[in-house]
């Protein structure tokens, strides 16, 4: 049961490439941005269709395969695990960051014909 522990998986779409750093002290970081879909009706039968947006961000080996493999639009499953931070902008203010910190990508979706 401890792997059910501050666990998320979430499937959606990409909502632009991911944007690859590589640091100084060799390691890779992918910063993802992901909208996952839901709709309903509401009182009057109307759809009504809802999207969340979700930062991620994806480490070392999960970052390569993000830099190789993920391009906008791309439908992908992900599991992780949710991380709360913060710091101070250039201003002094501070800010706070909810992301997930992505261990698994699967790739969702038909391949492209070439």
């Amino acid at each position: 049961m401890t792997n059910l522990r501050n666990n998320v998986q979430l499937i959606g779409n990409l909502g632009s490439a991911p944007e690859i750093k590589e640091l100084a002290n060799g390691s890779k970081v992918a910063r993802i941005s992901l909208a996952t879909n839901e709709s309903y009706k509401n009182k009057e039968g109307e759809v009504i269709k809802e999207t969340q947006w979700h930062n991620l961000t994806a480490w070392n080996g999960q970052a390569t395969i993000a830099e190789k493999y993920l391009e906008k639009g791309k439908e992908v499953c992900i599991s992780g695990k949710l991380n709360n931070r913060s710091y101070k902008d250039n201003d002094g203010n501070t800010r706070y960051v909810t992301e997930i910190i992505v261990s698994d990508i699967l790739m969702l979706g038909s391949k492209k014909e070439n």
